[in-house]
């Protein structure tokens, strides 16, 4: 019995192989593999009735139950085989536990799909004897085979994540290594089983050997359409921004109404707090604040039909309030460390104290053409400063919020004054105020020294909420 894991899991999909890799881990006396034990329509295998006395009724009503049982009532180190699209509820638990022995099969996506467009057709998904084979033409539908790659890239990258976040490894197995018995001996003894084999189980059979060319009756069709399919991700906007959570700490809400702000940094959160304030008749001081997810919780409990918003400001003006407010002023609430960071070991052309009569629109200019330029390398990972959330892309932060919920309604700031009050209303307040315009805190303002460089720079720096949220120039 193995001393490192207490069972194993396979984690494959439809035509990878995991027939094949199954027979081989069973020819092994210190292995047993249950089959499918978490696939929706059935347990174990199609006609079975039931794994170690345990129902697919029982299953799912309680599927951690089945794992316990395949732990502990097995013939040696149990296992099964999990497929994207099996039961949800055990993948957490399979993949925080240590005890549990990853082995990942893969396949090219193309062939697996291939592979499954012909079983359909001909309705053999084994085959143990030649003489018995069905032949078909598979015929490849474009859509429908960038859904399946979709889904497999996910699967995959939970997969990855899951065992990254928990400092495991797994066992990497592909379809073209199945039939090599060293590399499967090689999976018993990483597994903890004494036994090696000999040979391969030869009951299974290949179904289509031929190339895939032979396979698939519209395969011009489908070369023409996986030529254009972009397999290297080229088109990616690259993002080496940290994650961000969710920073309930910082989210309003209004005193008697059920509205909830989620707040960007360096947005417009004073213009948004004064109206929240407004619509009750009360001071900003009097505003719900300072919640964690437990009494984020209650309140929505509390309130039936509450809704939550966020607003987005254009990246430069939201870059230009950063810069202003965090950067360039010596006051409370500026980043003096950060300040002192950037004036030392990049020589930022800011004043050493608040900006005095010396400091003129041009020096503006050059000190936000240089801010603009800084954030670029932040964001990409090429700075020992931290990227903070004033400056963040607002497309991280809208990720961060959703690891907890996500806002209702993403409101632009040159259109709260539709859609704020609009909000308002749809939550049964009679006659909502309009939100007014706060001035931001600058010796000059953005319009001052705006021009093509600045936009251009603001693009590079923040070109993924330029893409995401489809801002166009500031002016």
């Amino acid at each position: 019995m193995s001393q490192r894991f207490d069972c194993f899991v396979i984690f494959a999909e439809m035509r990878t192989g995991s027939n094949f890799l199954e027979a081989n881990l069973n020819a092994f006396d210190e292995l047993t593999c249950h089959g499918e034990a978490f696939n929706p329509h059935f347990i174990g295998y199609p006609n079975a009735q039931d794994i170690l006395d345990i129902t697919q009724e029982d299953r799912d009503r309680d599927p951690l139950g089945l794992v316990d049982r395949i732990r502990t009532g097995s013939d040696g180190l149990g296992g099964f085989r999990y497929f994207h699209d099996h039961d949800p509820r055990v993948l957490e638990p399979l993949l925080t536990d240590p005890r549990v022995a990853k082995i990942v099969l893969t396949r090219n996506p193309a062939d697996s799909y291939i592979s499954k467009k012909i079983a359909q057709a001909t309705g053999q998904w084994k085959l143990t004897n030649v003489k018995k084979r069905k032949d078909a033409l598979a015929r490849f539908d474009a859509e429908e085979f960038e859904a399946h790659l979709a889904e497999l890239q996910d699967f995959q990258v939970k997969l990855l994540n899951g065992l990254q976040t928990t400092g495991q490894t797994a066992f990497y197995i592909a379809y073209e290594d199945l039939q090599d018995v060293a590399v499967m001996n090689g999976l018993a003894q990483w597994l903890g089983v004494a036994a090696r084999l000999d040979s391969l189980n030869t009951a299974l059979k290949r179904q289509n050997p031929q190339p895939t060319a032979e396979k698939v009756q519209n395969y011009e069709e489908m070369a023409d359409s996986l030529a254009r399919l972009d397999r290297f991700n080229l088109a990616r906007t690259p993002n080496f921004e940290p994650r961000r959570g969710p920073v309930v700490p910082s989210y309003v809400a209004a005193a008697e109404t059920p509205l909830l702000y989620m707040p960007i940094r360096s947005g417009p959160e004073r213009a948004v707090k004064d109206w929240l304030a407004a619509l009750d008749g009360v001071g900003t001081g009097k505003l719900v604040e300072k919640f964690n997810q437990g009494s984020l919780r209650a309140w929505k409990r509390d309130r039936p039909g509450h809704r939550s918003f966020t607003v987005i400001r254009h990246p430069l003006a939201r870059a230009h309030d950063a810069f202003c407010s965090r950067i360039l002023t010596t006051e409370k609430g500026g980043f003096q460390g950060i300040r002192k960071v950037l004036r030392r070991a990049h020589n930022f052309p800011i004043p050493e104290g608040e900006p005095g009569l010396d400091y003129d629109v041009d020096a503006h200019r050059e000190a936000f053409t240089a801010w603009l330029a800084w954030v670029k390398a932040n964001l990409n990972g090429q700075t020992a400063v931290r990227v903070d959330g004033h400056w963040a892309t607002q497309a991280q932060c809208l990720q961060g919020m959703a690891e907890f919920t996500l806002p209702d309604m993403i409101v632009r700031e040159d259109e709260m004054q539709a859609y704020l009050p609009a909000l308002a209303l749809q939550v049964g307040h009679d006659n909502p105020p309009d939100p007014q315009q706060v001035p931001n805190r600058s010796p000059f303002s953005l319009a001052q020294i705006y021009d093509d460089q600045i936009e251009a720079l603001g693009r590079e720096a923040y070109q993924r909420d330029y893409t995401m949220f489809g801002f166009d120039d500031w002016a």
